[in-house]
């Protein structure tokens, strides 16, 4: 099946291997085995507590050119197989409502961006497992139509710390990975190895997938259904590694799930187990290509959501520094 003339819409994708199929059992004890309840003061900043002052000295020192990048989509306010909800901006003041001289102009903008239209971070309380937030806290007492009271994006605050680019594609010499394509653990090594990284305390890890190039040359699909990312294999690899932060170009999951009854299984571990906030849908094509010019994948990352009371999340346009 192809896209006829005109017709901005890919073909549903043939989905690859998901890896292999997790049991709930297996899956509950995984969760289990990564948790990071109790650990920390503020619980809500979960494993942001990582980084400390000497993090982000160390990420400093990794920039040499100061070359910026910025890891946003465009604000997306067009609908399609992977915007259901799109962003809102029309203008609110063509100078035409205040009194004259100087003139003015205004715009509004709103997002309700938890999908795959919008680059945000999910704070820790997005996602509960079995009713219960990290740390175990009934989600159904700590959030409410009010907003969150525990794991709001507003006790996060900003993040500076190293960044790692897992760019899959270029290691495996592809231009984008296939969407269903599970990257495990054995992945990740590899991937170290290839590109000459490592993984340690307190880094965010981003994971390029290549999907906003596959989205420019094919088209858009739903994402939801059908979408390339970690399989729940690699993050004990991630937990041992003490991570602060995971992020990627599609939202970390591998869709179709291989977990039985859990639609978001990396989800639930990094945000609900491991107190890791993630980062959805960032373009990770410039910084693709700046890592390769630089001939290095480790930068210092800056990333700074909204301040927003007993919010779940925030847009956000994190920046990579090199």
């Amino acid at each position: 099946m192809s896209s006829s003339p005109g017709d901005d819409r890919a073909a549903p994708p043939e989905t690859v291997g998901r890896g292999p199929s997790v049991s709930r059992a297996e899956f509950d004890s995984l969760f289990a085995s990564v948790s990071t309840w109790d650990r920390w003061s503020p619980a809500d900043r979960g494993a942001w507590n990582r980084v400390t002052a000497d993090h982000v000295l160390r990420a400093a020192a990794l920039v040499r050119s100061g070359t910026t990048v910025p890891l946003g989509l465009l604000w997306n306010t067009r609908a399609g197989p992977d915007n259901s909800r799109p962003a809102l901006h029309y203008m609110s003041d063509l100078g035409d409502v205040e009194p004259a001289e100087p003139s003015t102009y205004k715009d509004f903008l709103a997002a309700d961006y938890h999908g795959k239209g919008v680059s945000h971070l999910d704070a820790l309380s997005h996602v509960a497992y079995r009713g219960r937030l990290y740390g175990g806290r009934p989600a159904r007492e700590a959030v409410d139509a009010g907003g969150a009271r525990f794991g709001s994006v507003e006790a996060l605050g900003p993040l500076v710390t190293k960044g790692v680019l897992l760019d899959l594609p270029a290691v495996l010499g592809t231009d984008w990975l296939e969407p269903g394509h599970a990257v495990r653990a054995r992945d990740v090594v590899a991937a170290e190895r290839a590109l000459g990284v490592s993984i340690d305390e307190g880094c965010a890890v981003l994971l390029r997938s290549g999907r906003f190039r596959r989205r420019r040359e094919l088209g858009p699909w739903d994402a939801d259904a059908a979408c390339a990312g970690f399989h729940v294999d690699a993050v004990p690899l991630l937990a041992e590694r003490a991570i602060a932060l995971l992020g990627g170009d599609g939202d970390s999951d591998v869709r179709p799930s291989p977990v039985e009854g859990v639609h978001s299984p990396v989800h639930a571990l990094a945000v609900a187990a491991m107190g890791v906030p993630l980062l959805d849908n960032l373009d990770l094509e410039a910084l693709s290509a700046a890592c390769a010019g630089a001939r290095r994948h480790e930068f210092m990352i800056v990333v700074s959501p909204l301040r927003v009371p007993g919010g779940t999340g925030s847009p956000v346009n994190p920046v990579a520094v090199l």
